[in-house]
């Protein structure tokens, strides 16, 4: 799971990607996390509106920009994800994240 911190706003930031291929055991987690974004974007939802970009590193080792989201936000996408692995999945987050 990727992870960032953030001094500016002093908090943990995750990949998005990361919690979608926990979360759905997905073969193409970007694909998903387009999918996604694309039906909340339309629904109206902030969440999405209010993510941010980090460089992570990538698959091939190379920094590139990733979604992020922090803790409130990746609260309210979960949401959004059908999973029986979403509340062991936001207990460990509430762990990592204090």
């Amino acid at each position: 799971m990727r992870t960032i911190w953030d001094n500016e706003h002093e908090k943990w930031y995750f990949s998005i990607v990361n919690v979608v291929a926990v979360l759905t055991e997905s073969t193409n987690p970007q694909a998903y996390w387009r999918k996604l974004k694309q039906r909340l974007t339309e629904e109206g939802n902030q969440t999405v509106t209010n993510c941010h970009a980090f460089k992570m590193k990538a698959a091939d080792g190379k920094m590139r920009l990733t979604d992020v989201a922090d803790q409130e936000q990746l609260f309210r996408l979960i949401q959004s994800i059908p999973s029986p692995k979403a509340e062991p999945f936001k207990q460990w987050m509430v762990q990592v994240a204090a």
